[in-house]
């Protein structure tokens, strides 16, 4: 029997909510509105909230020190090529692990899952002697490989578990009606499974875009992405926190609207399966 719920709680559950969002969403909100102060201004305590000198100095700035498009289209290269060559090595792998499992196929899960737990700097030194060693240091090419081998566990983990919730006898009446392997993967599972590989598209592009360890240590200027972009701006001299909230503001741009205008998308695959 389900529980009333009276007008006082929903309010409360609601005003809650929008208490814990806007405590998440301040960083941006005051990095967004920091990116418009002078260099004086975004220093001086008490901070001003809103009640400042509005300037687009800041940005005209960083737009004449650095080429904001190239940096912009490497993290596009970047986060959509890793995200396409996952789903191209994940979506059998989480076909063959949800609907021909063997006993060791949850060992082998939480085996991939494991490889997350390892620090990044634990591997930094052999990764970048073999990006040195065939030439993938600030390469498109290596950066979309090293992002995939680095997502590719979540993808497989997310993939399989929608995987999971499609009925095999569906599968087994494709089979019984002669359609091949392939069929099956394209035409039968990958339709049916369609809000939970976008919002693993979603969920992986938006991890690639926001990486920074690796693309700091293994890019330089030709492959080198919005983070670091926004690196560019620490500088010996001290940290230029103006600038710097312009810089960070126009990298998360393209990766907030996204996610802004795919939320439906992405809450109905993240909650794909979870009702019986």
């Amino acid at each position: 029997m389900a529980r009333a719920t009276t007008t006082r709680r929903k309010a409360l559950m609601t005003a809650l909510g929008w208490g814990v969002a806007f405590v998440i969403f301040f960083p941006i909100l005051w990095t967004f509105l920091t990116s418009f102060k002078t260099e004086a201004e975004a220093v001086t305590t008490p901070p001003k909230f809103l009640f400042f000198d509005w300037t687009l100095a800041n940005y005209h700035e960083v737009n004449s020190r650095s080429n904001y498009m190239r940096f912009a289209m490497n993290s596009v290269i970047i986060a959509f090529g890793s995200t396409l060559l996952g789903l191209l090595v994940a979506i059998p792998a989480a076909w063959a692990m949800a609907f021909s499992p063997t006993k060791r196929t949850k060992d082998l899960l939480m085996w991939m899952l494991s490889t997350k737990m390892m620090p990044a700097v634990g591997v930094l030194i052999p990764i970048y002697i073999l990006f040195r060693d065939f030439r993938l240091l600030d390469t498109h090419f290596g950066m979309v490989l090293v992002m995939t081998l680095i997502n590719l566990p979540i993808i497989v983990w997310m993939l399989y578990t929608y995987f999971k919730e499609i009925p095999a006898p569906i599968l087994e009446a494709a089979r019984m009606d002669g359609a091949t392997l392939r069929q099956e993967i394209v035409d039968v599972l990958a339709p049916m499974a369609v809000p939970g590989i976008a919002s693993t598209v979603l969920l992986n592009v938006i991890l690639a875009w926001n990486e920074a360890f690796w693309t700091l240590n293994l890019t330089t200027t030709k492959a080198a992405p919005l983070t670091a972009f926004i690196a560019s701006y620490s500088s010996p001299e001290g940290l230029f926190w103006a600038k710097l909230s312009a810089a960070s503001t126009m990298a998360i741009a393209p990766i907030v609207l996204l996610g802004w205008f795919s939320q439906k998308q992405l809450v109905r695959g993240l909650t794909f399966g979870a009702v019986k």
